[in-house]
């Protein structure tokens, strides 16, 4: 990519777009929340199972697969790390990949405090602007990053889906139209990024009378969106946004290659923690690959619930799909799944809110190899 290319896709012409922090009054609604979990998960198991069980159960857990679910976890956050540092090392060289690994665990903790992960992106855009990237540079490294993840993330939801179909619909044939009902919204997401970042005018046919419809809904005095001209106006930019990132990956091929390998291990560690956590309490009989199934079918169910880290759809769910073949162990199971998957990423992530001395990093000014 020549520095003419990189001018043009993320040059601050324009005013930079004003980065709004999570308010303090949503970040303590959240804690709160999540605080409410833990004890209501915690209140649940002293009620529904035997104290001397949950002991005997802590006792004889193999402590060995809680380290293989950390080894996991920081795994995960690595794969992430790389996803974020590869497009953001081409145009900053001096980027410090510990840098980076802040930049990732103040997303996550953001991700899991706000509903539907919406705080951790802004969060992360705030924080590359204390090392001097430019706002644009680092909305659309953050783009590129979500679009290869996402597509990465689904391709293998569906092809975990379509090579383990038997198995999944034998296990959930009272559930399969909820199942087939997500994998068709994910395809249909996927088809809409593809074409958000191919063909910006057919996406803007669609949005502009979905925007106006939707603006016309009042319930009482609220309305869901009140300047719809604006809100089209904004919309236009960010498919605009997506033309753009699109346009760099297919001229960066192996850059996407990469970020695309490191999006697998990032979906096969998740994956890999469920099984984890039910080997640690001596469970058998379920592979690898049919814990692999259920885990993307709770991922379905989750996605869609507007809570701070999905709470309460998560652990019902988890109570719902693991609780057959985790059985006595399954309210246990669920606790340590939370801890690694949502209080470990929050605690770790507020250990990298404080301050420390920040590296301002430098632009590149020459010409970039047009693949590496």
């Amino acid at each position: 990519m020549s520095n003419e290319d990189i001018e043009m896709k993320t040059t601050d012409k324009n005013e930079a777009p004003e980065i709004k922090k999570t308010s303090k009054k949503v970040i303590a609604i959240s804690v709160l929340f999540i605080i409410a979990i833990f004890v209501g998960t915690f209140a649940y198991m002293m009620n529904t199972d035997d104290i001397d069980n949950l002991g005997e159960l802590l006792r004889t857990a193999d402590y060995k697969w809680v380290l293989v679910g950390m080894i996991c976890l920081v795994t995960m956050w690595l794969a992430e790390t790389v996803n974020m540092h590869i497009p953001l090392k081409r145009l900053y060289p001096t980027q410090k990949f510990t840098n980076s690994i802040k930049i990732t665990m103040i997303g996550q903790l953001f991700n899991n405090l706000t509903p539907f992960s919406t705080g951790g992106q802004v969060m992360q855009v705030y924080e590359m602007g204390k090392t001097g990237k430019r706002t644009s540079d680092t909305l659309s490294i953050l783009s590129m990053k979500f679009l290869v993840q996402q597509i990465t993330m689904m391709l293998f939801t569906i092809m975990v889906l379509i090579t383990q179909f038997r198995h999944f619909r034998d296990l959930f044939s009272e559930y399969l139209a909820i199942g087939i009902i997500g994998v068709s919204i994910n395809i249909i997401l996927l088809a809409f990024l593809i074409a958000a970042g191919t063909n910006k005018e057919f996406i803007m046919k669609i949005a502009r009378p979905i925007i106006r419809f939707v603006s016309r809904i009042k319930i009482g005095k609220f309305r869901f969106i009140k300047e719809p001209d604006e809100r089209i106006e904004k919309f236009s930019k960010s498919v605009e946004n997506y033309n753009e990132q699109f346009k760099i990956m297919k001229k960066h091929k192996i850059m996407v290659t990469k970020m695309a390998i490191a999006g697998f291990v990032q979906a096969i560690t998740y994956y890999a923690i469920t099984f984890a956590v039910y080997k640690t309490f001596g469970n058998s009989g379920s592979n690898f690959w049919e814990i692999v199934t259920r885990q993307t079918f709770l991922i379905l169910l989750v996605s869609v619930v507007p809570t701070p880290g999905a709470g309460l759809g998560a652990e019902g769910g988890f109570l719902l799909i693991f609780g057959p073949i985790f059985k006595d162990t399954t309210n246990l199971s669920i606790l340590f799944w939370r801890i690694y998957t949502f209080y470990l990423p929050i605690f770790v992530g507020t250990l990298f809110m404080i301050p420390t001395k920040r590296l301002i990093t430098k632009r590149f000014q020459k010409d970039i190899p047009q693949d590496s």
